[in-house]
């Protein structure tokens, strides 16, 4: 306890990284999963096969793999990018994959009627999608998208490996310091599993009211 007091400024500038990771990823996972779903519910053909194809791989990937490419290959062909703005962008790109499936699941769980009901008074694809199907699609997967929240918090720690100083890279740097890894693991482990419980229960919260509502 009394290493973890010590480094507390070190320690909470990391979790203020990984909160802000966490934060911005998400918010951009989020806006590109909707795209990504649109196109794997497009009704035209190449579009369709667009958006499976970059969720097939995506999903195949590992996401340590996709920072080391864009943090090291990058700059290899001319692109400088700030570290953690690259590692926000992978991991946003990455998580959209996830995202947009829970969305199409989503969609997929809207009684067709309402798109053909949509289509009967003159909307397109894409009023029907953004002003009736979405809407009621995002209601069932509030749980879904919470979970993938979570997991984004959790993957925003592989961030440390290519050089972002989150709160895993400030436990690790601590460690080296002290030799304590018992202690120091254990209270970054806490505190993101804080973050899970909070998110868990923000997104149990926001189902039920949301399931009240339809």
């Amino acid at each position: 306890m009394e290493v973890l007091l010590e480094h507390l400024p070190e320690l909470w500038q990391g979790l203020i990284v990984t909160v802000q990771l966490t934060a911005v990823s998400f918010a951009g996972a989020a806006v590109l999963g909707v795209l990504v779903c649109a196109l794997r519910v497009s009704p035209v053909r190449v579009l369709r096969t667009l958006g499976t194809a970059y969720v097939e791989t995506l999903q195949n990937l590992p996401l340590l793999v996709l920072l080391v490419l864009a943090v090291f290959g990058l700059p290899e062909i001319g692109v400088q990018a700030n570290l953690m703005v690259t590692a926000i962008v992978v991991i946003a790109v990455y998580e959209a994959a996830y995202i947009g499936e829970a969305l199409r699941s989503g969609v997929n769980a809207v009684s067709k009627g309402q798109g053909e009901a949509a289509r009967a008074i003159g909307l397109t694809f894409g009023q029907s999608l953004r002003h009736v199907v979405l809407p009621q699609a995002l209601r069932t997967v509030v749980q879904p998208i919470g979970n993938i929240f979570i997991a984004t918090t959790m993957n925003t720690a592989l961030a440390a490996a290519v050089g972002v100083v989150d709160l895993t890279a400030a436990a690790n740097r601590v460690n080296l310091v002290e030799a304590q890894p018992i202690p120091i693991f254990v209270g970054a482990g806490v505190a993101y599993g804080l973050i899970a419980a909070a998110a868990g229960f923000v997104t149990g919260r926001l189902e039920r009211r949301l399931v009240i509502l339809r």
